[in-house]
């Protein structure tokens, strides 16, 4: 077989027939939003402190390392590029085609690379924003769901002071859905495997907006080796769909560098101004 009809092939997989930008994109609808009272605690000298407040803020660990992600091959080019997206592992069994309850299926039949579980996502399914993490730790792995623990409640606590919340009107997961051993950063191989799931949980989502949290999910989604740093506090492209994509700090980063956490305050403030923009 060809490389243009294993492209091919793979493309039918995901159902996507055809991969260029497309005027009449994932974005078409509008469905609930966030309510209006986004700007609430955004003004006054201590805003920074009101979203970062509470919770033991000890250092654990040195201050996340500017490297490259291990983004797989196919994605490994800089933000905005045109890419393919990547391949399911079986175009017979794939996650193309799915519903909610047929992926979450899906997923927990695959290899659990030693991990107790995997950790599919929580929140609004029909939300216009998807928060995207790199992968799930210990409290993660123990319990099935994406950010708990104390990093959790940061986020859980950030969010909250733009007038969002996993409840109501947004989505989270990770880019890996099993726990990778001891903490450690994604494998390519990894991330590979786990990739069509993140793909359809964005197919059956269709969001408006996705927010990147920490440098591995970043760097991943956006198919770059950019520093954290270099990309917040601008809006990129999705490189394989109609999609915006925000950038911010992992809250287990703020939690080893509350110095920081005035940058991801600056951040919040732009994915709050993104998403008022949703009812222009």
């Amino acid at each position: 077989m060809t490389s243009d009809a294993r492209r091919d092939d793979y493309l039918r997989a995901l159902g996507l027939a055809d991969w260029q930008y497309r005027a009449d994109g994932p974005l078409g609808g509008v469905r609930a939003r966030p309510g209006k009272a986004l700007e609430a605690g955004m003004t006054g000298s201590n805003e920074a402190a009101a979203v970062v407040a509470a919770g033991d803020e000890q250092t654990v660990a040195a201050p996340e390392r500017e490297v490259a992600a291990p983004a797989p091959a196919s994605l490994a080019r800089e933000p905005e590029a045109d890419a393919a997206p990547a391949p399911t592992p079986d175009a017979d069994t794939g996650p193309a085609g799915l519903d909610w309850d047929g992926l979450e299926a899906y997923l927990a039949r695959q290899d659990h690379r030693g991990a107790s579980r995997p950790v599919f996502g929580i929140g609004a399914r029909d939300a216009e924003v998807l928060i995207v993490g790199e992968a799930p730790g210990a409290s993660e792995d123990a319990q099935g769901v994406p950010f708990v623990g104390r990093a959790g409640k940061l986020l859980d606590r950030m969010l909250a002071a733009i007038d969002c919340s996993r409840a109501t009107n947004v989505y989270i997961t990770n880019i890996c859905k099993f726990r990778p051993p001891d903490n450690r950063d994604p494998t390519p191989d990894e991330v590979a495997a786990d990739w069509p799931i993140l793909e359809r949980q964005i197919d059956l989502m269709a969001p408006r907006l996705v927010v990147a949290v920490g440098r591995v999910a970043a760097q991943t989604l956006l198919a770059c080796q950019t520093p954290l740093g270099k990309l917040r506090g601008r809006l990129h492209r999705y490189p394989r769909r109609d999609l915006d994509v925000l950038v911010t700090y992992h809250p287990a980063f703020l939690l080893r560098s509350p110095q920081q956490k005035s940058k991801a305050w600056a951040d919040l403030k732009m994915i709050a101004r993104h998403i008022r923009s949703f009812e222009r």
